[in-house]
């Protein structure tokens, strides 16, 4: 891709000084010990396409403020679209009622702007600023690639959107800092039908670029035609075998059973609270020796990357697992003030109507020695897991993950495709029990979001080939 240069920040918010560092103070009239204003203004457009039409496009603008008092292991919290000194004022009375009267009174200090010395996304123009017309050009070349894939593909549907957000955060630490956040996605849902069997396939891509990256990077045609195979691929396949057996995991996809076994029990809030399993296990073996898993918001221009979080806080590369033993959290201020731990930065909230809490952004397992065919070849009978629909994790490390698509292994070779399988196990026993590593890490599509306490973010997710010695697998005897 060609050099870029970072977005300009609009202050879009106008509020001079002293304002914020009265509503800052507002906020610790009853005691608290930390107050923090978060600003944010954000554009949305919306394209979908099915049916042969553009059926629906959408603009939309946001603005307000959300006000945060920290009181111990309390959170109060205001917010407003309003921001009008009075409406703001108000929002910072009802964040300061979490506070008790006989609290030390604190005033916050002045207020000093930190600029970034990073840009992990320079993007010379944001999809914002192009041409309506050029977006549905693009719709319609992923939607029509899709649709001449082939006779079975009965129907198709094409999502694009794309936001930009201006934020400030202000603290009652003296803090003042910005960040402009570019994110474009585009995804194809294609529905093949044969003989009274319905399979459906899902591609897309994107990040914090500009459109550029579909003519660069990713072509429309390529996710269109990348929807559209894999549906007709899962037409040819038959029902997963059921038991417990060898599995190799796919690159890229696959990341997804890392970052829900593995990522979001090592939030700091779960581990504060002893939910998780492993809030006892830090400095203990928790896995294979050749496993590294790491979290890295600073990735430029992927989907879960950023300039700082939304406390303000500079966010770095953060290793979770080091060869196989627990070595760090994801930390946000009130977890890391707690638990008296270093912030990572990953402090990160929906919009201005959320608190910050602990997400993970870019995580995956890093890459090994091992050859991927190598990896295959290892195996005389088993499953190899391709795509995946969703999972779900306990506390307790316990998980099911559906998987879409995948392949038996025999005699070291992909052979027969299958559908309907689903992973079954606990995340330290299978992190313990993986063989191999390969040296293909990849990371899957840029398009995912990750829900947490009603709060959505964007993320994305990463392994090389895995091989896990033996695995619980369900499907069909």
């Amino acid at each position: 891709m060609k050099t870029k240069s970072p977005i300009q920040f609009k202050d879009h918010f106008n509020i001079p000084k002293e304002e914020l560092r009265k509503i800052l103070n507002t906020a610790l009239l009853q005691g608290g010990d930390f107050s923090e204003i978060y600003l944010e203004y954000k554009t949305f457009n919306f394209i979908n396409m099915e049916e042969d039409i553009i059926k629906e496009t959408a603009e939309s603008i946001s603005l307000g403020m959300g006000i945060r008092v920290l009181a111990g292991d309390r959170t109060g919290y205001g917010y407003t679209n309003d921001l009008s000194f009075s409406k703001m004022k108000k929002a910072a009375i009802t964040a300061s009622s979490i506070t008790q009267k006989n609290h030390p009174l604190r005033t916050s200090n002045l207020l000093e702007l930190r600029h970034q010395d990073h840009n992990y996304y320079p993007v010379n123009k944001p999809a914002q600023d192009e041409d309506l017309k050029k977006k549905i050009e693009l719709v319609k070349k992923v939607y029509l690639s899709a649709q001449n894939t082939n006779t079975s593909i009965k129907k198709v549907k094409v999502s694009y959107m794309d936001q930009i957000q201006y934020i400030m955060v202000i603290n009652s630490d003296g803090l003042i800092t910005s960040d402009v956040r570019p994110l474009i996605k585009c995804t194809c849902l294609a529905i093949a039908e044969k003989s009274n069997l319905r399979e459906a396939g899902f591609s897309g891509g994107g990040g914090r670029v500009g459109m550029e990256y579909f003519q660069e990077q990713l072509l429309p045609e390529t996710i269109g035609k990348d929807a559209a195979q894999e549906a007709l691929h899962l037409l040819e396949a038959s029902s997963s075998p059921a038991g417990e057996m060898p599995v190799v995991l796919a690159p890229g996809h696959s990341g997804v059973l890392i970052h829900e076994a593995v990522g979001h029990l090592l939030e700091a809030d779960f581990i504060r609270k002893k939910t998780s399993i492993f809030w006892d296990k830090f400095g203990k073996n928790v896995a294979s020796p050749q496993v590294n898993i790491y979290d890295d918001p600073t990735i430029p221009h992927f989907r879960g990357s950023y300039n700082m979080d939304d406390e303000g806080t500079a966010p770095k590369k953060t290793v979770l697992i080091q060869q196989g033993k627990l070595s760090g959290m994801l930390q946000d201020r009130l977890s890391a003030g707690l638990l008296k731990k270093p912030l990572t930065g990953h402090g990160r909230r929906q919009d201005y109507t959320c608190i910050p809490i602990p997400r993970m952004s870019n995580t995956y397992i890093d890459k090994g020695s091992e050859n991927p065919e190598d990896i295959i070849k290892s195996v005389e009978r088993g499953f190899y897991a391709h795509k995946y629909q969703g999972g779900q994790v306990e506390d307790s490390g316990k998980f099911t993950f559906s998987v879409s698509s995948g392949f038996l292994i025999e005699k070291g070779k992909l052979t027969q495709p299958v559908k309907q399988a689903t992973l079954i196990g606990t995340n330290i026993d299978i992190l313990k029990k993986i063989e191999m590593v390969g040296v293909d890490l990849k990371f899957g599509l840029q398009t995912g979001t990750c829900g947490k306490e009603g709060q959505a973010a964007p993320v994305s997710d990463g392994c090389p080939t895995l091989k896990i010695s033996a695995m619980t697998v369900g499907g069909q005897k």
